[in-house]
């Protein structure tokens, strides 16, 4: 099939490799100059690299314009396949190809809209995630479904393995749909906006801990912020320190949220609404990082005990 590519990062490069696997024409590739990164620079891996190593022509740029439609026209794809797009498309060219506009979401839709799904997925406790292809329209994420694939979420799941294994469904996502496309079986489905859930873009300030949350919910926060997205963190006498590894306490425990209590390995946080009333489960910090960089286990850290909270002193 002839398809022209838009993407960015590792996610755009694995789409862009399984097309070249599979053996798709791909007239040309759109992608957003290096400098474009930002904060993404996490998953940075070059589309445009890989593309001119396969001698495909490359166009940067940092949003859609008339060149870029002009250049896509001229390429005649049967589709557009999107994979990490981060500025707005119009009209005019999601529905240039026969087949329109193909976009990879890494949520099954219509859960998870928006930005860093695998993250929010995880955080909102989902007991699943997985990758969807759906119909490019005017609105973010909400077109007709195509292809969906889901995995099930694991109890020591970390964000990072998360991203990882929703990029290893890129390959099989890709034939199905466009296999779909070429044998003239493709069966959209509309998505119910009822159950549509929209996450914001992730700042600093999202990694802050709330010691209002229950146990179980900060576990999953700190699973989900892993190596290498920005860490949880929060400020203990005065030093900002980062949650780098904990888990829920077997006992309950009560008091302030945000108390540490050096119990069950020296470092058992109060945490969760309602916390005086003793009934809550505690998370146990056993690893973290210090203002310095420094990595310390919790039981050594936490002696003095004291309170963690969301400002410095």
């Amino acid at each position: 099939m002839r398809v022209v590519f838009f993407g960015f990062q590792t996610w755009g490069r694995n789409t862009l490799q399984a097309l070249i696997d599979q053996g798709h024409d791909v007239p040309l590739v759109v992608t957003h100059p290096a400098s474009a990164q930002g904060y993404k620079a996490i998953w940075s891996d070059s589309v445009e690299e890989l593309a001119r190593d396969h001698g495909i022509p490359v166009h940067l740029t940092e949003r859609i314009d008339p060149e870029t439609i002009d250049l896509v026209k001229r390429a005649e794809p049967e589709v557009n396949v999107v994979n990490s797009w981060y500025t707005r498309w119009p009209a005019e060219l999601y529905d240039l190809p026969p087949h329109g506009t193909l976009n990879f979401h890494d949520s099954l839709l219509p859960k998870c809209t928006g930005f860093s799904p695998v993250l929010w997925t995880l955080i909102s406790g989902e007991s699943e995630f997985g990758l969807t292809v759906h119909r490019m329209d005017d609105d973010l994420d909400t077109g007709d479904i195509l292809i969906q694939h889901a995995l099930p979420i694991g109890p020591t799941d970390t964000g990072t393995e998360l991203v990882r294994k929703a990029m290893e469904l890129i390959p099989g996502v890709l034939k199905d749909a466009l296999d779909a496309l070429e044998s003239g079986t493709a069966v959209w489905r509309p998505q119910n906006r009822a159950e549509r859930t929209y996450f914001h873009k992730r700042s600093e300030r999202d990694s802050l801990i709330d010691w209002s949350w229950p146990a179980e919910d900060l576990e999953r926060f700190v699973r989900a912020l892993s190596e290498p997205y920005p860490r949880p963190f929060s400020f203990y006498r005065g030093e900002r320190i980062e949650v780098l590894e904990a888990h829920v306490s077997d006992a309950r425990y009560g008091g302030t949220p945000g108390r540490v209590i050096v119990q069950e390995g020296g470092g058992a946080v109060v945490c969760g609404l309602n916390a005086h009333r003793g009934g809550n489960r505690a998370l146990v910090v056993t690893r973290v990082s210090s203002a310095d960089g420094v990595e310390h286990r919790g039981s050594e850290f936490f002696l003095r005990g004291g309170y963690l909270d969301g400002q410095s002193r």
